[in-house]
């Protein structure tokens, strides 16, 4: 009963013009209306189909307009529609892992842009939280699940792995904010893995997973679920504890960071290394951070 009433609800323009054309076409047949009703009858009905016909219509082009806002992307693809995503961006916003892509790639590439054409940038980066040791195991775990070898770059994750890569990306931060005056950078850490990336542009957002055979998922700033998910990237980052860069500026780092620069500006983050992490695990962070290898 409750899908019947629902139908009729959806289709009541129709059923309407059908009912009208039902009763005025008995009534004629038995004769008891003349032919002036009827044709004004005919006319309220067509009138009604006229405005079935357009609703309809709308909907399916408002159908495929939604549809058309999402464009999947596939294997180099996905590479390209981020150097576009970078090439006149005044903004950047990661959520994910470790950040390995950002700092092999977006990092340096956006300042290398901003830099050339002289203008501002800012990047809001959320990333695991280094000093949460389950929550790390728990996202080594997880990408050891989707490939049990090494990975482009030879290595395997691993919890150790996972908290030299999320360390890294926040040295990184510091180093690239030291030395250009125009950005903008902020790192939050969150308490929750996600099995999503999302990358925000000022043109477009770009949702990609872990899997390499799943395809990523591109929307275009203008069209639907560009602002939603802007808003949703604002909104977490406000939940993580975020990283005081600032106290950076006071903790110089050299060109090529020494092990002691290192600890020293984590300590000054109030995020100090695990104290199992020996000087040549402190050389990985550096060299994570400055010279890191494409993971895609």
């Amino acid at each position: 009963m409750t899908r019947v009433l629902t139908w009729t609800r959806t289709n009541i323009d129709g059923v309407v013009a059908l009912m009208l054309a039902l009763v005025v076409g008995v009534l004629a047949i038995l004769d008891l209306v003349d032919v002036e009703q009827v044709n004004a009858v005919v006319l309220l009905v067509l009138g009604l189909l006229a405005t079935t016909s357009l609703r309809d219509r709308h909907l399916s082009s408002r159908a495929v307009r939604d549809a058309s806002s999402v464009q999947l992307l596939y294997g180099p693809e996905i590479g390209h529609a981020h150097t576009l995503a970078r090439r006149d961006t005044e903004q950047w916003i990661f959520k994910g892992g470790t950040g390995s892509y950002v700092r092999a790639v977006t990092l340096r590439a956006c300042v290398e842009n901003a830099r050339r054409e002289q203008r501002p940038l800012r990047m809001q980066l959320e990333i695991l939280d280094p000093s949460n040791e389950l929550l790390c195991k728990t996202y080594a775990q997880f990408r050891s699940s989707l490939v049990m070898e090494a990975d482009r770059v030879g290595e395997q994750w691993t919890t150790e792995r996972t908290r030299k890569e999320a360390f890294a990306m926040i040295l990184a931060a510091c180093w690239y904010r030291q030395r250009f005056t125009f950005l903008t950078i902020e790192v939050g850490l969150s308490a929750v893995m996600s099995t999503f990336r999302w990358d925000l542009s000022s043109s477009c957002v770009i949702v990609t997973q872990n899997n390499p055979n799943t395809p990523a998922m591109l929307f275009e700033r203008g069209k639907p679920y560009y602002r939603d998910f802007n808003r949703e990237l604002v909104a977490s980052f406000k939940q993580t504890h975020q990283v005081p860069l600032g106290r950076s500026e006071e903790l110089p780092l050299s060109d090529e960071p020494t092990v002691d620069e290192v600890r020293r500006l984590f300590e000054g983050l109030d995020l100090p290394l695990p104290v199992s992490f020996t000087d040549r695990d402190v050389a990985d962070i550096v060299r994570l951070a400055l010279a890191p290898r494409n993971p895609y």
